[in-house]
């Protein structure tokens, strides 16, 4: 089964941003409340909501002009990728055809791989924002959120939702052998007015399967110019949750999920974490008696306001007989 890949050409984009909004559709992700920043780009970043957006960098041109770069920021699907090496619950793995996939059914929000992610792409934020990714396990909690590589759509033989709708042509999607050969094609093509033209991924942490033709240096379209994965850390064996010791105890969750390799991972011993318990879940809290908001406030509450009707009346009352 031959690896895929994703090619961004950014001399090709119009930053029409149609790639946002079918990843927000496909995936069934809520709208994100944004507001004039004095720039054509919104959101201003990614999150657990938007999974895939185009950066809008303002740049110098040689000449004295002003240019523009739009960046198509999102997971850049690494062969040696540092959120998978850092996972301490295998709620990533690398898939067959090359991407990374992520088990929020796993996750228990340790935010690993946010803090060591060269392209800082991972999101933390509740879980269940989509009707299509579903959290069953335990407690709500936070998980992770990064582009899926539109998976389902890979099982189908279909591309990628975002090279889909792109009207330009920008996003390619094929083998990667085949869209490795094609951006060096594209590269040659563009030394002549763009000398410093170059394939980002095509060796970058082993190999990205999201590749970028660049006119620049890496860093000006606000890339990395030499990712890498970052010292190895140490991890607790003591920050594993209840539930999550219980679900891989009681066979829920297998040790290691399909599609992992035990030594793509750490080996933490299972031990439950020691401290406060767990939260409830929200519709426990909503009905709760929390502080002032419970029956002693609403005691109060009509205390007083009896009181005043009675005040009135009696007012009333005294006038009339004045």
């Amino acid at each position: 089964m031959a690896e895929k890949s994703v090619l961004f050409d950014t001399t090709k984009c119009i930053a029409c941003r149609a790639c946002q909004v079918a990843c927000k559709q496909w995936w069934e992700l809520p709208a994100t409340l944004t507001a004039n920043r004095g720039t054509y780009e919104n959101p201003p970043d990614l999150s657990a909501e938007t999974w895939n957006k185009i950066r809008f960098e303002e740049t110098g041109g040689r000449d004295g002009t002003v240019r523009w770069l739009f960046t198509r920021q999102a997971c850049m699907h690494c062969t040696e990728a540092p959120c998978v090496w850092v996972c301490p619950t295998y709620a990533r793995t690398h898939h067959a055809l090359g991407y990374v996939s992520t088990d929020q059914e796993r996750c228990i929000g340790c935010g690993r791989c946010v803090e060591f992610c060269p392209f800082e792409v991972p999101r933390l934020d509740g879980d269940n924002i989509s009707p299509r990714v579903t959290v069953k396990a335990s407690i709500p909690r936070t998980v992770a959120y990064k582009c899926k590589f539109c998976e389902d759509r890979l099982a189908e033989g279909l591309s990628p939702s975002c090279v889909k709708t792109c009207p330009t042509g920008a996003l390619q999607f094929g083998d990667r052998t085949m869209m490795v050969e094609q951006g060096r094609g594209r590269v040659a093509g563009l030394a002549a007015t763009h000398p410093r033209a170059y394939l980002y991924g095509e060796n970058e942490l082993r190999g990205l399967h999201v590749m970028y033709v660049l006119t620049d240096d890496p860093h000006i379209y606000g890339l990395p110019d030499k990712p890498r994965l970052g010292v190895y850390p140490e991890f607790d064996e003591n920050t594993f949750p209840d539930w999550y010791v219980k679900a891989v105890a009681g066979k829920s969750l297998p040790l290691f999920p399909p599609e992992a390799r035990p030594d793509w991972y750490m080996q933490p011993k299972l031990a439950p974490t020691p401290g406060p318990p767990e939260p409830e879940s929200p519709k426990r809290l909503a009905g709760r008696d929390m502080g002032w908001g419970g029956p002693a406030l609403s005691g109060w509450l009509a205390i007083g306001v009896v009181g005043a009707l009675s005040w009135v009346i009696r007012r009333k009352s005294q006038r009339g007989q004045e």
